[in-house]
């Protein structure tokens, strides 16, 4: 049998939903259909339906492949999560294909019964000028929903709607990035104002103010480690249901999420399951970010170096916690002060990556490098005037990966391999591929550059000594 409504009422209770998926209804718009909203944002939904008795349900749409939409559709939009025990998920209430569903997408961002957004789309789904930080209209994907195409992008599409809502009604709304960025609220408000000043829109300066004063961009900070989903997943899943879910995910026990506290119209009561609101979110996102997904990239690119698969293959090496704790520790003192405690955090890190439940693929967490690198390396360099002796290192293998990309891939895969022709040298290939993310000025720094350039030989060999 298949995961659907029918089979609902044949799981065990502890395998059911928490609230009654039947009850729910679309009052919350998400893009991005991945394994990580559906084991991290739709969880605390759900929790906050049941802890309300409100009906905070999701409609998930998925900006580009239509094969996650067609699987939940079939299973009535019901999937599992399993971390220490295996549960299926309701909150999701509609699976819906960004561009071919563009009607339906549309009339929900347009209904003031909706009055929250979410995105995991990616830092590549923004758009952004690296150099700016602003919205790259001259990308041809931006340029042509500018150009008055049914837009393909999120940021198209969401913007487009917005001002419809605008046109409608003008109910106030919450638009959330939960994605890996600094300060992602600011950039998400940043990139949807900046594609309705662009557009040929004759309200678009009313449009803008509208935006300005009646959506909010709440920064977030979400975290938890979800690995790509194999067969073993769904195989893992099935004999612990006694149903088949083709949209199962498996996740590590951990999660967080700490929000801004500075909505513009109701949202679902996620502090039920332990979200965290607060009024400034930097010191949790700057942790996170530099910390976290710093030291994550860093194994990525230096584990593939040394043959390993997943992140606890590299912790099980002599080098791996040596890595991580190096890492921190060259990069906490670029944090903001708080009362937060890095140390207990760093000993968290070290004890998630080691897990070896959580077969967290380097080749997933290496893709993208050129976005990543320059949000959780590229400031840290700055800020703190070069390069340690670990941060070079990772940097020398994430040159490495430009050449030798093992599967992972990158937008700008063909500009950095370019990096390297022609070269006269190493120290040259490392300030064209620093430029070529947006760190013309570190390229400049003639230190930096030799202290990556010089530990690029050891790492082709594979030979890792943070």
């Amino acid at each position: 049998m298949t995961l659907s409504l029918s089979t609902l009422d044949s799981l065990k209770p502890e395998h059911r939903p928490e609230t009654d998926p039947r009850d729910l209804a679309p009052r919350v718009i998400h893009f991005g259909l991945g394994a990580f909203h559906r084991a991290h944002q739709a969880l605390y939904t759900e929790a906050a339906a049941a802890a309300s008795g409100q009906p905070w349900g999701i409609a998930a749409v998925n900006p580009r492949s239509p094969e996650p939409v067609e699987r939940l559709r079939a299973q009535d939009c019901l999937f599992s999560v399993t971390d220490r025990r295996t549960r299926v998920v309701g909150s999701v209430v509609e699976a819906l294909g960004m561009v071919p569903d563009a009607g339906r997408v549309d009339e929900l961002l347009t209904s003031p019964e909706v009055t929250v957004v979410t995105l995991t789309v990616t830092e590549k789904g923004y758009f952004r000028d690296p150099a700016t930080g602003r919205l790259d209209t001259a990308n041809p994907e931006i340029a042509a929903d500018l150009a008055g195409r049914p837009p393909r992008t999120v940021i198209g599409r969401l913007a487009t709607s917005l001002a419809a809502r605008f046109r409608a009604t003008g109910a106030p709304i919450s638009v959330v990035s939960c994605d890996n960025a600094a300060g992602n609220g600011r950039a998400l408000a940043d990139v949807i104002t900046g594609f309705a000043a662009a557009a040929d829109w004759p309200d678009r300066e009313a449009v803008q103010d509208w935006l300005r004063t009646a959506v909010a961009f709440p920064a977030t900070v979400v975290d938890r480690i979800v690995p790509a989903v194999t067969g073993a997943t769904v195989d893992a899943a099935a004999a612990a249901l006694g149903v088949r879910d083709e949209m199962a995910v498996a996740a590590e026990p951990y999660r967080q999420w700490v929000l801004e506290d500075s909505f513009a119209a109701p949202r679902p009561p996620w502090e039920a399951d332990g979200a965290l609101f607060v009024a400034d979110v930097a010191p949790h996102q700057l942790m996170k970010l530099r910390l976290l997904n710093g030291s994550h990239s860093a194994l990525a690119y230096l584990g593939l170096a040394a043959g390993c698969r997943t992140v606890a293959d590299v912790l099980a090496t002599g080098w791996g916690e040596r890595m991580v704790r190096g890492f921190t520790a060259e990069v906490a003192p670029t944090l903001p002060a708080s009362d937060l405690d890095v140390p207990a955090y760093v000993d968290a890190l070290v004890e998630r990556f080691a897990d070896p439940a959580i077969g967290h693929r380097l080749r997933q967490i290496g893709s993208d490098g050129s976005l990543k690198i320059a949000e959780r390396w590229l400031p840290v360099l700055r800020e703190r005037g070069g390069a340690g002796p670990v941060l070079a290192l990772a940097l020398a293998a994430w040159v490495h990966a430009t050449r030798q990309p093992f599967g992972i891939t990158d937008p700008l895969a063909e500009s950095l391999a370019a990096c390297w022709d022609a070269a006269p040298d190493t120290a040259t290939v490392v300030a064209r591929l620093l430029t070529a993310i947006g760190g013309a000025d570190l390229a400049g720094d003639p230190a930096l550059v030799a202290a990556i350039a010089r530990r690029l030989p050891a790492v082709e060999a594979g030979r890792i000594d943070p």
